[in-house]
Formats: structure tokens, C-alpha cells, sequence
């Protein structure tokens, strides 16, 4: 993950506390939401505290907070959400955030160096340093965080159940209607329709590293060192393993047919195009005093 240096660091009477608490994480772990509130609320006077309870109120809540700073009470895809949004309103860069990682999918809290406890993630919030990191920003205006992979085209991709956490009532219950119409497959596996290794093509800062004619098992792309993108192509191989193939760069294009990408908590597509550029030091998370 790539980062720049700290530039501001917290104390508890720094700041006015916005804590906007994520549904998912009060349904996922009460406890953990309450112990995260009590420990905020102990060290920051003034502290509002916003209860959504859905995606509409959590972004308006966001966009309300006026000079307050947020703080994020959720798992991996309530953090991403929330950077799109501030991102999408053009206020990432003068917004620090912080977050006290809920819930069951916390990796990307993990890798960007959040505690993952609720007292060490809140004490973090209320004494921890801000951290400029580099953001991935593709053409729809999304956002990546951490990495994204895109995986083979064929056989199955697993994919975590728990990530449809965020889903609404109505498309639960959508799922469990289809799931009594249609064989059921193992937990966690989701068929792709194609078949076979993918064909796209990839190129990075307008030089193509593989073409439509080199059939791929996966692309993986993560933010790299000063404002780069780390680029790895793994080509298919028929007996002996092929050599990935690397690449650095501030722009990432992936086309050819149809695929699907996984970025960070989130699966999106299919898409036939996306590019991807690299926003240096673009937002600021607050982390531990090293």
C-alpha cells in the first residue's frame, strides 16, 4: 500500500467527532459497536453519533457533517463507501477519516494498518495519526483502496457470502426464492458463465504489456510507490508455470471480452473496458503512533 508521509496527528480534544455507524455492523456485532461508541464518547466531548439505516442516510449523514470529523463504524465495504462518497464530492482530500473496523470482512482494515479490535481501533481514532495514501480512481468514477484482482474467466470464482451482508431485505429474500428453484451449488461459489482463461488485453501508461492473442489466468493491480501502480499478469500455461509478467504505472487499461473484477470488498462488472489511474496522497486514514 502505497503512502506518504503523516501530517497530522490526533489528540482527543483535536477534533469534533462525527461516528456514523454502519447497519451491517450493528446487526454483525452489537457489542463491538457499543464498546467502540463508549470509548469515543469517553474521549472526545461532543461527539454526535449517527445511526443509518441504509446507504441513503449513510451518505447523507456524510455530507452533513460540516466540520466534524468522521468516523466510520463498520467492516471493509462501509470504509470503501465511504471514500467514494467523499471522493464523488470532491471532498476526500481535506477529509481525514477514521474507522473502527466491525463485521466479518475487515482484511482491507488489516492491510491499511487499523486495529482491528474495537478499544485499540477506537483509542486509534481519538490519538492516531493521519496517513496519505494513494487511491486508485477508474473511469466510473470508482474507487479502489487496497488491490484488485480480476480472476480466471472460467470454473468458479469464490466469493465470500458474507460480502451480500449490505444487501437490502427485498434482495435477500429475492435470493432465497431463486435458491428453492435452482439446484443448490456449495456455499460460497458462484459459476462464471465463460469457459476458459480470459483474453484481454492490458496496458500500462498507453504500452501494452499483454495483448488479445495471450490468453491470461488473472491480472492483479494495487497501488505501488510514489503515485504508481503495481502491474502483474499472470499468462495462462499449458505444462511448465509461465513467468508473470510486471509493470509499473500511473494509468492501467484493461479491455477484450466481458469480465468481472474484484476490488477490495466489492465484485463489479461485466465490463468490456476500465481504466484505472493512480491519485497520489489522494485521502487520509488515521492509523497508530508507530
Amino acid at each position: 500500500m502505497a503512502e506518504v508521509a503523516t501530517s497530522r496527528t490526533f489528540s482527543a480534544t483535536s477534533d469534533q467527532l462525527l461516528v456514523v455507524v454502519d447497519p451491517v455492523a450493528r446487526r454483525a456485532d452489537g457489542e463491538s459497536v457499543r464498546i467502540a461508541k463508549d470509548v469515543i464518547g469517553a474521549g472526545a466531548a461532543g461527539t454526535k453519533v449517527c445511526l443509518p439505516d441504509g446507504p441513503e442516510e449513510f451518505a447523507r449523514a456524510l455530507s452533513r457533517r460540516g466540520s466534524r470529523r468522521p468516523v466510520v463504524v463498520g467492516d471493509d465495504r462501509a470504509l470503501v463507501r465511504a471514500v467514494e462518497l467523499l471522493h464523488r464530492q470532491r471532498e476526500l482530500a481535506a477529509c481525514t477519516l477514521s474507522l473502527v473496523p466491525v463485521g466479518g470482512a475487515v482484511a482491507l482494515a488489516r492491510s491499511l494498518g487499523v486495529p482491528t479490535g474495537a478499544v485499540a481501533a477506537a483509542r486509534t481514532v481519538l490519538e492516531g495519526v493521519e496517513r496519505r495514501m494513494d487511491l486508485l480512481v477508474d473511469d466510473s468514477d470508482g474507487v479502489v483502496l487496497g488491490a484488485l484482482r480480476i480472476p480466471p474467466a472460467g470454473g468458479v470464482t469464490r466469493l465470500r457470502e458474507a460480502d451480500g451482508g449490505a444487501d437490502g431485505p427485498w434482495l435477500r429474500t429475492c435470493r432465497s426464492l431463486v435458491r428453492t428453484l435452482v439446484p443448490a451449488r456449495p456455499s460460497g461459489i458462484v459459476s462464471a458463465p465463460e469457459a476458459g482463461p480470459a483474453r484481454l488485453r492490458v496496458e500500462v501508461d498507453g504500452k501494452t504489456l499483454v495483448d488479445l492473442g495471450q490468453p491470461v489466468e488473472s491480472v492483479s493491480i494495487a497501488p505501488g510507490v510514489s503515485g504508481r501502480a503495481r502491474v502483474e499478469v499472470r499468462p495462462a500455461s499449458v505444462g511448465a508455470e509461465a513467468s508473470p509478467l510486471s509493470a509499473e504505472g500511473r494509468t492501467v487499461t484493461v479491455s477484450g471480452a466481458h469480465f468481472r473484477y474484484r476490488a477490495d470488498a466489492v465484485v463489479s462488472g461485466p465490463v468490456r473496458t476500465r481504466t484505472w489511474v493512480v491519485r497520489e496522497g489522494a485521502w487520509g486514514l488515521t492509523v497508530p503512533v508507530r
